[in-house]
């Protein structure tokens, strides 16, 4: 089963550049290229987390092409063989890449029904009394190709080694490992899979691309360098965390990329990537601005961010790609075929329902909201199929469960206010 993409700015956007009168051809053509890139994996994005909502039996072959990529062994072999990788790193990765050819003759039979929860490689180490290895970072330079085959290029840098003269090499390295460290540190969750996966990242995608997307097919972050209307993606921590945060959805409540189950699916990337780039800049939910993407945009654009959690509609009115289209409300909700049924648009519904709890419950947005929607994740509670109301529904037991009558209240009050709410 093929994997999808998601890029990080929004196909109503880049569609607005393509029909702008105020946009030049070359400008038009660079994001109807964008535009085409990302819809050529809309489809499969559809398929691989309608196969993660099978039984075991019926994704047990995507399962296993999925875990073979877990350990790449020219990524230890590089980390190995690498001039300036510390002692330590380099022994660390000649150890795991002994493992590789056990591992993978085990696949299959690590997901018989009996390691049901377990990915072949965890239980493969267990079985061999190995300790679980640390989370390996890589950067390459994707030498400006749009071809994922060729991925994922030339390395630039490796776990363990000193800074490249590639200042977005660097930032891509720095900032994943920021995601990473919060996801440990605030949930106790390992890498994307909690078993440690390795994270590598390729810039420099494209000529003058646009975007920034996770490609599950290659199973890595993807940067382009943008152009004259988007860029810095490898400096924005919270497009960094929206992104690796698409691959935690799949280990945790897979959501089917369509209708008000994708718009939750984006909705959690947000949701994780804003708490992040909260966390780094030290900022408590009623002091933080709320921006998605606050860095993506080039100067002379009229707008402040790709979307707004706290006011969605307002992030950007610019002629020439026009005015975030994001409502705020249920009342702005109109079913439609247009982006898998509009995943990108209504994810601002959701999206306020949550800063209004992460306000309402005061301090830190990773404090009390944050660990409300991190266990409805990981609740077993949320379906392939969540529509907002169910979700809404889950938030509020999960919340009772951790904070009581009060907790609940916050948040029913949240999704209330936003128009997710039951008929009386």
């Amino acid at each position: 089963m093929a994997p999808y993409i998601c890029s990080i700015v929004p196909p109503y956007l880049l569609e607005g550049i393509i029909q702008s009168l105020e946009c030049d051809e070359k400008h038009r053509q660079a994001a109807q290229n964008s535009l085409t890139h990302r819809n050529n994996y809309t489809a499969k994005r559809c398929d691989r987390l309608a196969a993660l909502a099978q039984p075991r039996a019926a994704r047990a072959q995507h399962q296993v092409t999925t875990q073979q990529s877990i350990v790449p062994d020219f990524l230890l072999k590089q980390i190995a063989e690498a001039e300036g990788v510390d002692e330590e790193t380099k022994a660390r990765a000649e150890r795991d890449r002994g493992h590789i050819q056990l591992v993978t003759q085990q696949y299959k039979k690590a997901l018989a029904p009996e390691a049901e929860g377990s990915s072949g490689e965890q239980h493969t180490l267990a079985a061999a009394g190995k300790k679980t290895p640390g989370v390996y970072r890589a950067v390459y330079d994707a030498q400006h190709t749009e071809d994922e085959e060729t991925l994922p290029g030339e390395l630039l840098r490796v776990e363990g080694q000193k800074a490249s003269l590639d200042a977005g090499a660097n930032e891509a390295f720095d900032n994943v490992g920021k995601v990473l460290d919060f996801y440990l540190k605030t949930f106790d969750w390992k890498s994307i899979d909690n078993r440690n996966m390795h994270v590598l990242s390729s810039v420099h995608f494209g000529k003058e691309y646009e975007n920034a997307f996770w490609d599950p097919d290659r199973m890595q972050m993807v940067f382009g360098d943008g152009h004259d209307f988007l860029y810095h993606f490898t400096k924005c921590i919270d497009v960094i965390g929206h992104e690796l945060t698409h691959a935690v959805t799949e280990h945790t409540s897979p959501l089917e990329y369509e209708g008000q189950a994708g718009a939750l699916n984006e909705h959690i990337s947000d949701v994780f990537g804003i708490m992040i780039k909260q966390k780094v800049e030290d900022e408590t939910a009623d002091k933080a601005d709320w921006l998605i993407g606050e860095g993506c945009l080039l100067p002379d654009v009229k707008g402040v961010a790709l979307r707004s959690m706290k006011e969605p509609g307002t992030a950007y009115n610019d002629p020439r790609f026009g005015k975030d289209p994001q409502p705020a409300h249920m009342s702005g909700y109109k079913p439609t075929t247009e982006d898998n049924g509009g995943v990108h648009m209504f994810s601002g519904i959701p999206n306020r329902a949550f800063y209004l709890a992460s306000v309402a419950f005061g301090g830190y947005s990773w404090e009390k909201a944050g660990q409300i929607w991190w266990k409805t994740m990981n609740s077993g509670r949320v379906p392939s199929r969540c529509n907002f109301l169910q979700f809404a529904d889950v938030t509020t037991e999960i919340a009772e469960e951790l904070y009581g009558d009060e907790g609940a209240k916050i948040v029913r009050q949240a999704w209330n206010e936003v128009g997710v709410q039951r008929k009386h």
